[in-house]
């Protein structure tokens, strides 16, 4: 497709397709019975193969230049343009501009496993993850290692970029997450944010700048025309599930909460202006993360929340990424990925 590499893995419930030749970014996530696709789809379209490149100085252009929406793999800078040990890391660099290789480990009637890896190239990391589909379930599950191949100790940042969009998002939906503290973005830093910068707050509830409660877990309508950044933590388990009560319909994303303690949450409500959305987007990003702010590694290392890896030290996390229906809320998302509904 436009030149790129591409696994589709299917069951009778879900189709999930990936592009290897960036990324092994996840495009699309659809649930069958319900012809609903949970990714969100930018308006920059596909990129052609000959585009994905990565520039020098850093920068933003390399990952929004080529940005297709859903699903990223993040490693090793988390965010904004950052330098490390004479590495120019851009925006969410390196995984994400990489092609991958891939094998698949099995294609039968009862399971479908795709294993993928890659190394980086600025930065000495080996990273390996695994998908698997498994017959009548509708769950992504995601196992991954990494390791430092390097010869000195290495810092980093590592996270999943999730995007969820139309037509699965509009403001029936509501965000379901065991976080206890929710922390805005320090500063404000586009015209369209609505929250006031740098606080600290019980989840859901913040203040917007015209001194107004803002519920979070509430997606408002696209007449909002606002954008934003906040950062959930204090997390009780490391899950979250987003349901449109409209359609009946929910997406579930759990992961190892050791790994990845902080969840961010990039907020557009058509209210991203200026390069690259023009006003075009309604989205949120709800993104697993080792560490924060969006800063960078540079910011990461500034809070203190830095990935530190040695010489040869490896890493371990899993995902599970499923679909529910018939829920008009939740309660919890269980280790065996069962959805348990609120009273």
């Amino acid at each position: 497709m436009n030149g790129l590499k591409l696994v589709v893995m299917e069951n009778e419930l879900l189709r999930v397709s990936s592009f290897l030749d960036k990324g092994t970014d996840i495009f699309e996530f659809l649930y069958k019975p319900r012809d609903v696709d949970f990714m969100w789809r930018s308006p920059l379209g596909l990129p052609s193969a000959a585009k994905i490149t990565r520039a020098l100085p850093s920068g933003v252009g390399p990952f929004l230049d080529s940005y297709l929406g859903g699903w990223q793999e993040v490693l090793p800078n988390g965010g904004f343009p950052s330098a490390y040990k004479g590495a120019e890391l851009a925006l969410h660099d390196e995984t994400p501009l990489l092609p991958w290789n891939c094998v698949i480990l099995e294609d039968s009637p009862d399971k479908v496993v795709a294993q993928c890896w890659v190394r980086t190239r600025l930065t000495p990391f080996y990273l390996e993850k695994t998908f698997t589909l498994n017959s009548g379930e509708a769950v992504l599950a995601i196992e991954e290692e990494l390791i430092n191949e390097g010869e000195e100790e290495m810092e980093l940042t590592w996270g999943h970029h999730v995007t969820l969009g139309e037509p699965f998002l509009d403001e029936s939906c509501e965000v379901t997450v065991p976080a206890e503290t929710v922390v805005t973005h320090p500063v404000e830093w586009s015209a369209g944010n609505r929250l006031l910068p740098g606080q600290r707050c019980s989840w859901p509830h913040v203040k917007g700048k015209n001194g107004e409660t803002i519920d979070l877990s509430r997606i408002p309508p696209k007449e909002s025309r606002s954008e934003d950044q906040a950062y959930l933590m204090d997390l009780r388990e490391g899950w979250y599930a987003v349901t449109n009560r409209h359609r009946n319909v929910g997406f579930a994303l759990s992961w190892s909460q050791e790994v990845f303690p902080y969840l961010w949450f990039w907020q557009v409500y058509k209210g991203g202006f200026g390069y690259p959305w023009y006003g075009r987007t309604y989205n949120i990003g709800l993104e697993p993360f080792s560490s924060y702010p969006n800063t960078g590694l540079d910011g990461a290392i500034q809070t203190g929340t830095q990935i530190r890896l040695r010489p040869g030290q490896n890493l371990r996390a899993s995902l599970r990424a499923s679909v529910y229906e018939g829920l008009m809320q939740v309660r919890r998302v269980e280790p065996g990925e069962e959805i348990i509904p609120a009273a």
